[in-house]
């Protein structure tokens, strides 16, 4: 993706809090850095429009600077702004208004280790960046209509699977790679282990697309109605299922043509994981 034009875009909704923080002698929100070999040049003031779909197109046009600033190996996973801070909020610095969008959004994105970009007076872009390459961006601004002091305008990033492993991991994804050892969108596939403040985490969700598989070895879940149908710890391979050729760790997805159930390989012999039926959250 070329720096400075609109970002395409696909937002993936995601429930996750922030991880990490710099306090307590944690690594500092704000590094040093290096700077890349192409920085970000164009405006820090993008014009924003709110638009209700998280398509590519309301990606690009609420996320402003942020969205034009990010250099994706695929599509852009999130982005919006400007929204969040009253008259009470606002910091005095740069940084602390970079502080207050974590504090504010509770983003499922790193929350140290960025770079101060570009600076303006009024506005300053900080990147969070992979290999010298720009994955998130968030722009601050001081001095708002009704919002003194520093505080969030914009904000983009890019799919968790170009984070490294210990922020993707942090961040509750497992990615998965490709026949040919890419990494694999979260927004195309992930998994995850189920949350443990609802017990649920003996459980394991896949999600492909817009399907939802689940392993449920002690019945966790224990709602009729929620599984097309029940979890199966050892099956026969059936005949017409194909390798996808997606792996993690020691398990490798395989499909029928009608995708109803995920046959997961591992060393112990396969597994079948069928389809969520509804939406299942943890409250």
């Amino acid at each position: 993706m070329r720096r400075g034009l609109a970002a395409v875009a696909m937002a993936v909704p995601v429930a996750l809090a922030v991880v990490g923080c710099d306090d307590g002698g944690r690594a500092p929100v704000v590094v040093e850095g290096t700077p890349p070999a192409t920085p970000y040049r164009g405006p820090l003031y993008v014009a924003t429009r709110p638009v209700d779909d998280s398509g590519p197109r309301a990606l690009r046009l609420a996320s402003g600077a942020a969205g034009r600033a990010l250099e994706c190996d695929g599509q852009i996973f999130e982005g919006g702004g400007p929204d969040g801070w009253s008259r009470s909020d606002g910091g005095d610095t740069p940084e602390d208004g970079l502080r207050l969008y974590f504090d504010i959004f509770e983003p499922a994105q790193p929350d140290h280790g960025y770079r101060a970009e570009r600076r303006e007076s009024d506005r300053v872009m900080y990147s969070f960046d992979v290999e010298g390459r720009t994955k998130v961006a968030v722009v601050v601004a001081k001095d708002q209509r009704d919002r003194p002091g520093w505080g969030p305008e914009t904000n983009a990033a890019c799919d968790p699977a170009e984070l490294p492993d210990r922020w993707a991991a942090a961040l509750g994804y497992e990615v998965w790679t490709d026949r040919a050892g890419r990494r694999v969108p979260v927004r195309r596939l992930s998994s995850s282990a189920g949350p443990e403040h609802c017990d649920w985490q003996s459980a394991h969700f896949l999600t492909l697309g817009d399907r939802m598989y689940v392993r449920d070895p002690e019945g966790v879940l224990g709602r009729d109605g929620l599984l097309d149908a029940p979890y199966r710890r050892h099956v026969r391979m059936p005949v017409d299922a194909r390798d996808t050729g997606y792996r993690h760790r020691g398990r490798h997805l395989w499909l029928t043509a009608e995708r109803d159930t995920a046959y997961v390989r591992t060393s112990a012999g396969v597994e079948a994981w069928p389809r969520a039926a509804q939406a299942i959250a943890c409250k």
